[in-house]
Order: C-alpha cells, then structure tokens, then sequence
C-alpha cells in the first residue's frame, strides 16, 4: 500500500499578532542589577506561573491582617532545623501568623535550639553506636513538661513555651512556643506516639503525651473554627501526612458545628508533591466558593525567607 503523506501545501497560516499567546512582554523577568532594593528584585519577578501564585498569596495574606481574619500556618520540623525560626518569629510579630502548629519533631527541635543551641542529630552516626534518640536533656525535660501540662488539662505547646519562656535557657529567645506564648499566639504540638526519640526514654509517660497533645488538638480545631465567614490564610510548610491530617479532621468538626469556610485561601510548600497535602490542605478545604488552592514547590530554606521578606517589605 502506497504511504500517504499530509499535504502541507493546504494549511492555514495565522499572523503571530492575532494568534493567542500566554506570554508577552509584560510578563517577563527585568534585568537582574547590583544594589536594587527587595522591592524592585520583587518586581522584577517574571510576572508568570509561581510568582504569580506567589504574589497572590502575598495579597491574600496582607488582606487578611488588614481585615483581622486568622492566618494560620503548620508545619513539619524541617521548617525549624533547617534555621527558620527567626522568620516565623517576625511573622508572628508583625501579625502574618495568628496562630501555628507543628509536630512532636518539631517540638523537640524548638527546645534544643533553646537548651543547647543544637539540633538535628546525625542519625547515621549515632544509630551505629547505639545512641541515636537519647540526649539526656531532650527526653528529662520534654517528658517532665508533657506530665505537667497533662496533670494541669493543658496543651503541650502553650506549656512548653511559658515554661521555656520562663527559663534561664540561653537561647530562649530562639523557641517559637515562648515567642507564641510572650505574644498570646496560640501554638500547638501534635504527636504521634512512637515517631519521636522523647518516647524511647524511660522518663516517658505516653498517656500524659496523649493527653496534653489532645487538649492541644482541640485547641488547633478551635483555631480552625475561626478560618469560617472567609477571608482567613492557611498554609502547610512541609508535613506531608501528620498535619494535614490534623487539618482535615479539625475542619471536619467545625463542619459538622455547621460553619461555612467561603473565601479560604489554602497553600501548600514542599519540596516534591504529596498526596494527603494535595487533597487535605489544597482541594478538600477549597471547595466553597471564593476559595483558592496554591501549590509551591522548592526548599523552605529558600522560600519562607522570600515569602516573609515579601510580606515586610511590601507591608502597607
């Protein structure tokens, strides 16, 4: 059989100007130069994909400090060990984070940085040895802390900041829970037991975690609650199963109190796509009208710095 070939003679031809285009002129990077400020660098972004979810991000933030509504933020303990903390502390302060939460991970990395000044111990190193898991200071004191807020009905993250707020620590001034406490932010931890080195020491009473970290989720699904009547921020810095679970099951309870989440913003940062993130904190929450889902993907090292230099920055 004889091959038959498209005849190219009989296409139709459109001029460039009347073809539709997604990229123009408008949309493009300015030229990098020495000595700009951020906010000309900011708007010398490509006006294109990420910098335009990012900027609309920006907005919705600013729009919600501005109109009062809630800005609530979790997230897995990378954000902390991987030297962040003074970001979300600013944040705090200038009113872009009405409230946080994170994981036991999380709370073990905000008390090393105060007690000792480190953190994000080699695993590999001290696993061969037999060590891994057991620093002294981290299982006596976060235990201790846990019976406490237990035997007194409150959360873990409310008690470990005032009691690190009140502590003689050198580097207190390093802890996102004594900074939320000192500031009446509410902040939150979420265990899971088993995940973290704290429950292999023998100081550990695992009902009293229990208890303490549930006061604390009833804390975090009353600070959901307040995301309702629209207009409030909610972003997920790198927990790809922990927290956004913890997120659906507190807006889960505020749905069955009847309370309606219009006009939620809901972003979501890590370093690869997850599943639980993508359908927890992005599609599940959105589905009301005005409300929008972002997806950024990249370091936090690198992100969270341009995301909270932006909001200062631009700050009205």
């Amino acid at each position: 059989m004889p091959e038959i070939k498209a005849d190219l003679s009989k296409v139709r031809l459109v001029l460039l100007k009347k073809r539709h285009s997604k990229v123009h002129l408008a949309n493009l990077g300015g030229t990098p130069r020495q000595g700009i400020s951020f906010q000309k660098y900011w708007e010398n972004l490509p006006n294109i994909l990420a910098v335009q979810n990012l900027k609309l991000l920006v907005d919705k933030i600013r729009q919600a400090k501005k109109n009062r509504r809630p800005i609530l933020i979790f997230f897995g303990a990378h954000v902390i060990k991987v030297g962040l903390s003074r970001y979300v502390e600013v944040l705090m302060e200038k009113g872009f984070v009405s409230a946080f939460a994170t994981n036991g991970a999380g709370l073990i990395h905000d008390f090393e940085l105060a007690f000792g000044g480190e953190t994000s111990e080699d695993v590999a190193v001290n696993l061969k040895k037999g060590t891994f898991g057991f620093a002294k200071e981290t299982g006596d004191n976060l235990n201790r802390w846990a019976k406490e807020a237990a035997a007194k009905s409150r959360g873990l993250g409310s008690y470990v900041g005032e009691t690190i707020l009140k502590s003689k620590f050198p580097n207190k001034n390093l802890s996102l829970f004594a900074k939320a406490y000192a500031l009446g932010v509410p902040a939150t931890a979420h265990v899971a037991i088993g995940t973290d080195i704290i429950y292999q020491h023998p100081s550990c009473d695992g009902a009293a975690w229990g208890k303490a970290s549930y006061e604390d989720f009833k804390i975090f699904a009353g600070m959901v609650g307040k995301l309702a009547s629209g207009g409030g921020v909610v972003m997920n810095w790198g927990s790809s199963v922990l927290m956004p679970e913890v997120f659906l099951k507190a807006l889960a309870i505020n749905k069955n109190l009847g309370k309606s989440f219009k006009n939620l913003t809901c972003a979501n940062f890590d370093m690869i796509p997850h599943y639980r993130p993508r359908v927890n904190v992005l599609e599940r929450p959105t589905q009301e009208a005005g409300s929008i889902a972002l997806n950024f993907i990249g370091h936090h090292e690198i992100l969270l710095p341009l995301l909270a230099q932006a909001l200062i920055e631009i700050d009205e």
